[in-house]
């Protein structure tokens, strides 16, 4: 992409007509970055009141990378206009809302606060609780892969704070609190820190990073939310490191390059003969290998690992075919897996991960699902891009609003990997 610099915009353009023709968010059809004119893109050298329109065409998103042709008109939400409606005289269905358990939703990451808002612009007073084992900080999560080539402190990756966003959407926050049993007949969620009713229960916990067996969790960093990065970064230090990193599927491409990129030296190994196997029709692999050439990175394909030891200071990788690398970390990427235990121990349809219709409800009346941790027919869609979309098929489900189903689509996916950025099928 060429530069573009950071400029205002020029006499006559539309950027300076913003006094009388309101600012416009647009959203990326494959992340859901939201492009917010009054804002602009400062680190993209847009500044602050740039049109849409007066956008250069090599733009990129931040986010994900994809072009301007991927963007599209958003209308974001407006719970203080529902607010004013509500104060000036709300109707009974809403000031009765207070006096009923509400939604309980399960996980504090992109699909739990995307729902959050959703249904909070639906309907002012619902009671709405949030359970999260974290702080619930709003961040977005395909900047972890990218922020050392962007240069992003930690403090940079938090967008919100959990208490800050719980506050502005009026809801309570239980964070820290790990989510026990769901208890059907009774509609109550037990936790860690007591038992709570509910009219819905929305499960939003994603999914964990799988981990072989042949390795032991507390040997390797698994990298699928920003608290565990940020300790990996802080265990990183300021000094090169040798990284070993299982798995050279697009999370673990990413970490490689951008981790090179921060002055480490990668070993990345994996079970097929190149990195980003799954796109092996598109040549991803030599393309993306070509680009890592002046990196350095590493990768040995054609191996599985039999062993991770703790050798002094550092860590020993061991092959099943005795090959054997030294690591200063090491980290695991080796695909995602949903959780089981709470949807199982409750009953729920399983097909791959939580089973789902198109209105994202399992097979108990009463609970929903939405994000990493589902499947329809089957089939899991683990990107960003259906994430809003499933939040607003079931706010409105929620909500008591017109249906709107979820329709399944094919996801457009984005490796953000700066040496070579590739946009895949």
């Amino acid at each position: 992409m060429s530069a573009v610099a950071a400029t205002p915009p020029p006499e006559g353009s539309s950027a300076l007509k913003g006094i009388i023709s309101p600012w416009q968010q647009y959203i990326c059809h494959a992340c859901g970055y939201i492009y917010n004119e009054a804002e602009g893109d400062p680190d993209s050298g847009l500044v602050a009141g740039t049109r849409f329109v007066d956008i250069p065409d090599d733009w990129y998103c931040p986010l994900c990378g994809v072009t301007k042709q991927d963007f599209e008109l958003y209308s974001p939400p407006s719970f203080d206009a529902l607010r004013a409606e509500c104060l000036t005289g709300a109707p009974a269905t809403l000031s009765s809302a207070r006096h009923t358990p509400g939604v309980v939703i399960v996980g504090a990451g992109r699909a739990g606060w995307q729902l959050a808002e959703n249904l909070r612009a639906s309907n002012a007073e619902m009671p709405i609780t949030i359970v999260t084992s974290c702080a619930g900080d709003v961040y977005d999560k395909p900047l972890l892969s990218v922020a050392m080539a962007r240069q992003l402190t930690p403090e940079k990756l938090i967008k919100e704070r959990g208490i800050d966003a719980a506050r502005r959407l009026n809801l309570r926050m239980m964070s820290h609190t790990h989510a026990i049993r769901i208890c059907r007949d009774t509609k109550r969620l037990r936790t860690t820190r007591g038992t709570l009713r509910y009219d819905h229960l929305v499960l939003a916990h994603g999914a964990q990073a799988a981990l072989p067996p042949e390795l032991s969790a507390s040997l390797c960093w698994r990298i699928n939310h920003l608290g565990v990065y940020l300790q990996l970064r802080a265990a990183l230090g300021e000094t090169s490191k040798e990284v070993v990193i299982v798995g050279a599927g697009l999370i673990g491409s990413e970490l490689a390059n951008d981790l090179a990129l921060g002055g480490h030296r990668i070993t990345l190994l994996d079970v097929q003969s190149e990195p980003l196997a799954r796109w092996q029709a598109e040549a991803a692999g030599q393309q993306i290998l070509q680009a890592w050439k002046d990196l350095p990175i590493r990768f040995v394909g054609g191996v599985s690992v039999a062993s991770l030891e703790k050798i002094g200071a550092g860590f020993r990788v061991t092959t099943a075919c005795g090959q054997q690398f030294a690591a200063d970390q090491v980290i695991v990427a080796a695909g995602l897996q949903t959780p089981s235990r709470l949807a199982k121990g409750a009953g729920l349809a399983w097909e791959n991960g939580i089973a789902v219709d198109l209105t994202l409800r399992t097979s108990a009346a009463a609970i929903h699902a939405l994000g990493d941790c589902i499947s329809i027919a089957g089939q899991t869609s683990r990107f960003i891009e259906p994430i809003a979309r499933q939040a607003l098929t079931l706010a409105a489900e929620l909500a008591g609003q017109s249906p709107l189903p979820y329709t399944v689509r094919p996801s457009l996916v984005r490796v953000k990997t700066s040496s070579l950025p590739l946009t895949l099928g």
